[in-house]
């Protein structure tokens, strides 16, 4: 039976007697959501390790950076990877390090769009907000279906591997979609209560995972030398070789974009306004260990390159044909291969996760349409179901897609680049014009009762001083110029096979959230809701 949040919450204020939000009738994280007006009504069954191995599993770093190196090598070439990787890497520890600060301040399951409508200026902070939360809904939707799909044709291609006569068809890619989408919606739904414990194991087998491929891979695979350190591809026929290395940087995004989903989560783990900070920052920091590691292992086991990138035209995937002929075994390299799908299967369930819960807090704040039928909760479990089933039904409807081209289906995958890249740069952008104004963003204070736009604090984790500003700036600067590249084709002369859709796609995306804001959402949406005064 469904229960809608609004019956759960009190419109009547509630005062807080002797000691205000700091009541010992209420949890830390309780007073944390009270302090933001928000009413907790989900169950905190995460706790540290748990939402570690649920960050870390929809990172998947180590796994990601084998499937979509690809475009890095057409673009840059070996050298090109390892130097993009370093900067998407350090990129990304600045930006979710500002992200970082904005989650303490604030853990609440909306995120990015809850953090613009606090820092916004007034004048601006109802659209604002309303923008970016489009954008992240879009961006994490575009990444349910992006995981299922690059699953699923990594799946074909292990066939292919195994069974060169299989000839792989549009239909059955679709189909293996669908069967990766039900497994996501059966362990978040049917299984929901043992989610915390999935996570938790699934960090294990991340984590041994990367050593059962690594070590046989470079064990029994010919080695290279040092050169790939230096050596640089341009085969996009871009007219130097620094414009096709800035073309084919983006590509390494994939491989570390999604740390925001503990941030999603929020509402669901004890201590989050320390735990997710630490969690966003420790799985950044050691997937992309592990993500280097791996590349390095990789690149110098590649062998030729011109055989690796000629794979691609019958495996799809390279990295399978490098794993082939460095084992010299094709079921040697088929089980590596299936680690690889088992592992990214896992990502998408945690991804399913934290999409519905993002969805459901913009709910909750009436950004969306039918809000109140996803604001809606199981009694039993407190899963938001209509949200899960939502994103679900989306991610099915863009899977026929592929039944008409594969190149139209991969700029969805480019979307959720851009729509995440969106939300975080006006969220660090707003966050660095606050911090460069005095005394605008007051010290952390956990007796404060309310925290919000007139009344703005830091959390218990923050970057203090002028080395949270420098980091702010530089988050400012990466995240733009990734954002740029982002919509750029891989290859010249541009035709309809080759052309990155993305702009036209992000541009649809942001047109729609602006036109249904004059027609219909402004009168709604008024930006986060105060469910509870204190």
């Amino acid at each position: 039976m469904d229960v809608e949040l609004q019956n759960r919450v009190k419109r009547a204020s509630v005062t807080i007697s002797g000691g205000g939000a700091n009541n010992m009738d209420y949890t830390r994280d309780e007073r944390d959501l009270l302090r933001l007006g928000k009413k907790p009504v989900l169950k905190r069954s995460f706790g540290f390790l748990s939402i570690l191995g649920f960050s870390c599993t929809v990172l998947i770093t180590w796994e990601g950076i084998l499937i979509i190196s690809t475009q890095s090598l057409l673009n840059g070439g070996p050298a090109g990877v390892i130097w993009g990787y370093l900067i998407v890497w350090i990129g990304t520890l600045s930006t979710f390090a500002v992200l970082s600060e904005l989650a303490s301040m604030a853990p609440t399951a909306g995120g990015q769009y809850h953090w613009v409508a606090m820092l916004a200026p007034d004048s601006s902070r109802q659209f604002l907000s309303y923008i970016t939360g489009w954008m992240t809904f879009a961006g994490w939707q575009a990444v349910n279906a992006s995981a299922a799909y690059l699953t699923g044709t990594l799946l074909q291609s292990i066939i292919i591997l195994a069974n060169p006569d299989y000839v792989s068809q549009p239909w059955q890619a679709m189909l293996f979609f669908w069967a990766i989408l039900a497994i996501e919606v059966f362990i978040n739904v049917f299984a929901s209560k043992t989610l915390a414990y999935f996570e938790g194991l699934v960090l294990v087998l991340h984590i041994l995972g990367f050593f059962a491929i690594l070590i046989p891979l470079v064990c029994l695979a010919p080695h290279s030398d040092a050169s790939f350190f230096t050596t640089f591809v341009n085969s996009g026929g871009w007219s130097t070789q620094g414009l096709s290395f800035m073309v084919g940087l983006p590509t390494s995004v994939f491989s570390l974009i999604g740390a925001d989903s503990a941030v999603h989560m929020a509402e669901e783990i004890r201590d989050a306004s320390t735990v997710v900070p630490r969690t966003i920052m420790i799985s950044v920091v050691l997937n992309g260990v592990m993500g280097f590691a791996m590349l390095l292992g990789y690149l110098f086991c590649l062998g030729d390159l011109d055989a690796v990138l000629a794979s691609q035209e019958t495996l799809g995937y390279p990295f399978l044909f490098v794993f082939q002929s460095g084992t010299r075994s094709i079921p040697g390299a088929a089980i590596m291969g299936m680690i690889v799908v088992v592992l990214a299967i896992c990502s998408t369930i945690a991804i399913l996760a934290s999409s519905s819960r993002m969805l459901w807090s913009f709910a909750r704040d009436r950004g969306v349409p039918l809000w109140r039928q996803f604001i809606k909760l199981t009694s039993r479990t407190s899963i938001p179901l209509y949200a899960v089933a939502f994103t679900t039904v989306v991610s099915l409807l863009l899977s026929l897609i592929i039944l008409g081209s594969s190149v139209a289906f991969n700029n969805i995958v480019n979307l959720s680049v851009v729509g995440l890249y969106s939300s975080y740069l006006l969220s660090c952008g707003l966050l660095l014009w606050r911090r460069l104004q005095p005394r605008c963003i007051l010290p952390y204070d956990p007796y404060a009762t309310m925290v919000g736009p007139d009344n703005l604090r830091w959390g218990p984790w923050r970057i203090p001083g002028a080395l949270g500003v420098i980091n702010n700036v530089f988050a400012c600067i990466y995240l733009f110029v990734l954002w740029f590249w982002a919509f750029w084709p891989p290859a010249t002369p541009v035709d309809p096979q080759n052309m990155n859709f993305s702009i036209l796609t992000f541009g649809f995306m942001a047109l729609f959230a602006v036109v249904w804001y004059f027609l219909q959402g402004r009168k709604e949406y008024k930006g986060p809701i105060v469910e509870v005064e204190l």
